[in-house]
């Protein structure tokens, strides 16, 4: 995110000082009732990575972190209210007690909840600690209203605030470089981490000594240590010490590289004034009937069917995209083709890279995803100098990226 939709000065502040100041609500589609061996529950959690909270499940139902089924991921500075599925008895599933969480337990079904299955989130949130006024708040709202949405970035916590590297990680994946991958994420000390963690990854970078990492690692830094335990053991199994980790934390790694990538050709795109409400011919546009912000494939803009593509977005029937790079994605054409291929180009990729080999189901076929995020319900008060907003946005769009707008604030204060 290197450019802003509005102009003007922000109002500054800071989220999350509590979990209360950052409320998300899925807005679901759930699996039918039914008399099947998935239970549904809703799980309502404070100050919880979705990943940890996960494996906290699944080691209390006794069953594979895989097993559990939840429908996105959810910032841990927050309180979150989610839909998963336990392939457990109900009352297995009654008699879960996990701390800072709460579990209600729906109902059976047949099927489990899917990753991508709900239509959005809705978001109450407090901006704490401001400094400009209700006037440059409204300045603010006012074109991101006239506009029909924000930039559809994919947000700070995509890539870590403390210690930004998911996407780093995801870099080395891709370039098949899994020893860097292991390094950047078990050692490579950052300044915001407290100074256990901070001096434990230092020690570690320096002598690499696995065996006795573990004597200085704390343990709530719990995927780090089984990293470290695997090498210590297998010295030199760069891609064992890899599968220490949650399938969906590796996933995310890639996923946070295209994401990345992403953000830099959106960046451009504005940069060069090109409109994120329209289409120019060379664009790929997305049908927005089913609400689906990322698809396989689009429809082309052309000088023929351009007038028709840029009404249809008025009326929110379609919306501009860029490529999220993978084997099968499809770039664009014209001036943001153009944009495409110069960013592809500044990383030496040309999609093939996404087929991993050594851990072929981190492999990804790639996909288009809108530029622009549209939200609904957005209100608005403030009051001295706090401000409580409340909105819903189609799942896949950032809650931070719309605050970022008001706010125009350092990174740590989001």
């Amino acid at each position: 995110m290197e450019v802003f939709l509005t102009d003007g000065p922000g109002i500054g502040g800071r989220i999350k000082t509590t979990p209360e100041d950052f409320i998300v609500e899925e807005q679901p589609q759930l699996p039918p009732p039914g008399d099947g061996k998935q239970v549904i529950a809703r799980v309502t959690a404070a100050r919880w990575e979705t990943n940890d909270l996960v494996e906290h499940i699944a080691s209390q139902l006794g069953v594979p972190a895989g097993y559990i089924g939840f429908a996105g991921m959810k910032d841990k500075q927050a309180i979150t209210s989610q839909y998963m599925s336990f392939p457990v008895s109900l009352p297995r599933a009654m008699r879960l007690d996990i701390p800072r969480a709460t579990v209600e337990v729906l109902y059976r079904s047949r099927k489990p909840v899917y990753r991508g299955q709900l239509a959005g989130n809705h978001f109450k949130v407090t901006i704490r600690d401001l400094s400009g006024s209700e006037e440059q708040a409204q300045d603010i709202h006012r074109q991101i209203h006239s506009t029909g949405g924000f930039p559809n970035f994919f947000g700070v916590q995509r890539f870590g605030i403390l210690r930004p590297i998911t996407h780093v990680v995801g870099r080395y994946i891709v370039a098949g470089d899994l020893e860097r991958a292991v390094m950047t994420y078990a050692a490579n000390p950052m300044p915001g981490e407290d100074d256990v963690c901070r001096r434990a990854r230092q020690w570690l970078q320096e002598t690499r000594d696995f065996a006795a990492a573990l004597e200085r690692y704390p343990a709530r830094l719990n995927f780090e240590r089984r990293m470290i335990a695997h090498l210590a053991e297998h010295s030199g199994d760069w891609t064992g010490a890899l599968r220490q980790l949650p399938e969906g934390l590796l996933r995310l790694f890639v996923h946070a590289y295209q994401s990345w990538l992403f953000n830099r050709m959106l960046s451009e795109r504005m940069r060069r004034g090109l409109p994120i409400d329209g289409a120019v011919s060379g664009d790929v546009v997305l049908p927005m009937d089913r609400g689906d912000m990322q698809q396989r494939t689009g429809i082309p803009v052309t000088g023929r069917n351009l007038d028709k593509i840029n009404r249809q977005i008025a009326r929110h029937r379609c919306l501009p995209s860029a490529v999220l790079v993978g084997t099968e994605a499809s770039l664009a054409t014209g001036e943001m083709g153009e944009i495409e291929r110069m960013v592809l180009e500044q990383e030496n990729l040309s999609g093939d890279e996404f087929t991993i080999s050594g851990m072929p189901s981190l492999s990804s076929r790639g996909l288009r995803r809108a530029i622009l995020a549209p939200l609904t319900g957005l209100r608005m008060a403030v009051e001295n100098d706090l401000a409580r907003l409340s909105f819903s946005l189609p799942k896949g769009c950032y809650a931070t990226c719309l605050l970022r707008e008001f706010m125009k604030a350092p990174i740590q204060r989001y």
